[in-house]
């Protein structure tokens, strides 16, 4: 039982929320949040996802082994900590990537291609990427960018650029903060943790999550102006969500330069209830503009 719960564990359950929040934003903003058919699709490509970055994370800690346990938080993963075997690790990764590739192929071949691009994106990243500065943390943003893509390739959806590059700038924005973090808490021993925390400090991180904040939030509003699925009587309605969007962002550098929080975005997401607040806030927003008025 240690060992099963130790898999399950090593499967990173509190992170497969971004396998559904950056999956559905293609049916949701083409106003196809209702269309079962769809919906349905949906779901199932955010069950493959969540399989495939599961494997993804076993293969991961299976590379990380040796860092892992140098790091005062990452030693206590069942694999770094020796609850899970190593070989029993690889073995389980290599079971969920297969049956993954099954089952996307005869649910939708396009989607296989994305999955298997994703795989090899993080097999490198967890190789050689991740020990590389400033291409690691545009690596991790890339594969936010994969998961949002397969949601429109399985329902057929043309996404916005506009609406892409804002979630994968997001994504980027969240990926730099909890860089900065990291590096705040390990301090001497980060380059220890980790090779590309030799190329990076205070100010750098700083400096790039000063650019791409700006990049998000002009990205986002350019968005909402060229969205044609949230106008309603020739008022572009998406630029009252603006301000909720700017608030979130603020609030989540708030937690990283004043109250010191900035873990895992999806941590901080759990334990935070103004961001809780304002997450429920946009989403009826959405829904009230696209599926109400």
């Amino acid at each position: 039982m240690r060992l099963i719960n130790g898999l399950f564990l090593s499967m990173r359950p509190r992170q497969w929320t971004k396998n559904v929040v950056f999956v559905f934003p293609a049916i949701v903003f083409d106003a196809r949040l209702f269309n079962f058919d769809s919906l349905g699709r949906v779901i199932v490509c955010s069950a493959l996802l969540i399989l495939t970055a599961s494997s993804v994370y076993l293969f991961n800690d299976i590379v990380d082994l040796a860092a892992d346990r140098q790091h005062p938080e990452k030693k206590h993963r069942p694999i770094a900590a020796g609850v899970v075997p190593v070989p029993v690790a690889v073995i389980a990764a290599v079971f969920l990537a297969s049956v993954t590739l099954v089952i996307s192929f005869a649910f939708d071949r396009d989607l296989t291609v994305i999955l298997v691009a994703y795989m090899l994106l993080q097999v490198a990243y967890s190789l050689y990427i991740k020990n590389i500065a400033l291409l690691d943390i545009m690596a991790v943003s890339a594969g936010f960018v994969l998961r949002i893509l397969a949601g429109g390739v399985v329902v057929d959806v043309t996404l916005s650029p506009w609406l892409t590059t804002s979630a994968g700038l997001l994504a980027l924005f969240l990926v730099i903060g909890k860089r900065r973090q990291e590096l705040l808490m390990l301090g001497d021993g980060a380059r220890a943790a980790r090779e590309s925390f030799k190329h990076y400090n205070l100010p750098l991180l700083d400096e790039l999550l000063r650019i791409v904040t700006t990049c998000v939030l002009i990205t986002y509003v350019i968005y909402t102006i060229e969205s044609t699925t949230m106008v309603r009587n020739g008022q572009n309605l998406g630029l009252l969500t603006a301000p909720i969007v700017f608030y979130g962002i603020f609030r989540y550098l708030y937690l990283i330069h004043v109250a010191g929080e900035g873990s895992a975005p999806d941590e901080v997401l759990l334990t935070d209830r103004p961001l809780q607040l304002t997450l429920v806030i946009a989403m009826l927003a959405y829904f009230v503009i696209l599926y109400v008025l």
